[in-house]
């Protein structure tokens, strides 16, 4: 049995534009937002709120990257106000310093873990406390730290878990969601506890998850019985003989695993909606208000579109989410918009086959539309029922961490994920290759530090990302294996990119000097920040 302390740094989402909305009053008397957010609904429905009418609309503008932190409200509600108030066109940007004062960061956490294993190296169980700084506003604290919790366990075969975990309101700039969702944090813990057990019993990183590994059937710790699509084995088998080289050739070479759930879950209503309307222009527009925020739903529902009916991708318009004519398919969040507003989609392409069974053209359809929806069913947490269902889906991932032995840094990464049925695996691909950047910047050199009144001390440029000329080789290995009924056995892929990759970077310097991190990010490397 093996016990150990852990920490692990706010960082902040620097890498993003800084948060800006547009807001006029629109010929229906109405206050339309141009927002760049994570739900156009739930943008809409707070500015409703703060304004006390209905007579608002949201639009969302087609921008990369959201990573969590598009999800709270920043100055959407400003510029909404502002408009409301003058009946004038407003654009409310946030400066880089005011956004990094009081946009929400990942979460400081503080956690004790304590694992123990028999001979074999099967794990007996896991018992953990969890602390997270908060912030002054609550934001997403409660459900990351719910998040963090249930995933703690991490992605193998036994029953005895028990965790407490508690988020603290402090003075500190707030936390809220950020890719990943609080698994980050706790898999650190769980993945270099089972780094450590591996060599108290005298086997390898690898094989210590081989035994454990959680199988089609099989029973996670919080009771749910996974089905056909779980594929932790192939991606371990996946970087099997890369990790056997590597060892052999005298690299240190660290090890990690995770799983990340596709869909919002505990028991949380999780719909998917879309309207595919034929319009006078003779094409199928996809209408739904699910966020495309650099993560390719856009491409995704147009080729849910095209596998699903005898459309060609002339034929199709993908249309940005709004409020008042694309359906509420809830917030980009959660690795979800895949699974759920893609299985709403293929759900609505049925119908749109359907009418035309007789030979109608697209043309006879003109005016038509085509409704779609889903509903991801999950139980509550402490739902009494045997074996309850906690998510839809969940993805898995194995990485890999192959040091220089001379310069002491990443000289190649591997990651393989399970992605179920991969729709777009060039777009996985790209997903796998930007998670697994983020990760290497919270692992060996992110920190957002602040001063004695609890305001950041360094500017964008200092808070430690890593630049492009400091990427190494990645390879992004896409495991497909549907065994999903839904949206084409697609899971989503978003989140788990970035949660394994830190305790495999530790784990490979612990190879290199034999010293165990606990802390993150991890110090004694050529990447540690003086000062």
């Amino acid at each position: 049995m093996i016990t150990r302390h852990f920490e692990t740094p706010w960082t902040e989402h620097a890498f993003l534009e800084p948060e800006c909305a547009v807001a006029y009053m629109d010929e229906d008397g109405d206050v339309m937002i141009y927002s760049t957010d994570q739900s156009a609904y739930c943008t809409a429905h707070e500015c409703s709120l703060l304004l006390g009418t209905d007579k608002v609309k949201v639009q969302n503008a087609l921008v990369g990257g959201g990573f969590g932190g598009k999800e709270d409200m920043t100055v959407q509600h400003h510029a909404a106000l502002i408009t409301y108030l003058t009946g004038r066109p407003v654009k409310v940007r946030l400066t880089r310093a005011e956004s990094l004062l009081i946009h929400p960061k990942r979460h400081h956490f503080v956690m004790d873990f304590t694992m123990g294993c028999d001979e074999n190296g099967k794990i007996m169980g896991v018992k953990a406390s969890v602390e997270s700084d908060t912030g002054a506003f609550a934001s997403l604290g409660g459900p990351v730290l719910e998040r963090a919790c249930t995933h703690a366990a991490g992605p193998y075969a036994y029953e005895n878990f028990e965790i407490e975990g508690t988020a603290y309101y402090t003075n500190n700039p707030p936390a809220g969601a950020f890719r990943g969702f609080g698994v980050t944090q706790t898999c650190f813990a769980t993945e270099t506890l089972l780094n450590m057990m591996a060599d108290e019993i005298g086997i390898s990183p690898w094989e210590i998850r081989y035994r454990n590994d959680i199988r089609p059937h099989g029973v996670l710790p919080n009771g749910q019985i996974v089905d056909d699509s779980t594929g932790l084995v192939e991606t371990l088998e996946a970087v099997k003989e890369e990790y056997d080289r590597a060892a052999a050739a005298g690299k240190p070479v660290g090890l990690a695993c995770a799983m990340k759930n596709a869909g919002v879950g505990v028991g949380i209503p999780d719909w998917g909606r879309v309207k595919l309307i034929v319009e006078e222009d003779c094409k199928v527009h996809i209408y739904s208000g699910a966020s495309c925020i650099g993560q390719g739903l856009g491409t995704v529902l147009v080729q849910m579109i095209v596998t699903n009916t005898d459309l060609v991708r002339d034929d199709i318009v993908y249309e940005r989410s709004n409020t008042w004519i694309a359906p509420d398919s809830g917030t980009t969040s959660g690795s979800r918009q895949t699974l759920v507003t893609g299985e709403a989609c293929r759900r609505a392409c049925e119908k749109l086959m359907e009418a035309r069974k007789e030979g109608k053209t697209l043309a006879d359809l003109a005016g038509q539309e085509f409704y779609g929806e889903y509903l991801a069913k999950t139980d509550p947490l402490g739902a009494d029922v045997p074996n309850p269902v906690s998510h839809v889906a969940y993805g898995y991932a194995t990485q890999m961490c192959i040091l220089d032995p001379k310069t002491g840094k990443p000289e190649k990464m591997v990651a393989a994920h399970d992605v179920g049925k991969a729709v777009n695996p060039l777009s996985c691909e790209g997903q796998i290759e930007g998670g697994v950047v983020m990760g290497m910047g919270y692992a060996l050199r992110e920190r957002y530090p602040i001063d004695e009144n609890c305001r950041p001390i360094e500017k964008y440029g200092a808070l430690g990302l890593l630049r492009s000329h400091e990427v190494p080789e990645i390879q992004a290995i896409v495991v497909d294996k549907p065994g999903l009924k839904v949206a084409c056995g697609a899971i989503g892929i978003g989140e788990i990119t970035s949660i394994p990759t830190a305790p495999a970077i530790a784990d490979a310097y612990y190879r290199l000097d034999g010293v165990r991190r606990y802390i993150l990010p991890v110090s004694g490397t050529p990447y540690e920040r003086k000062g």
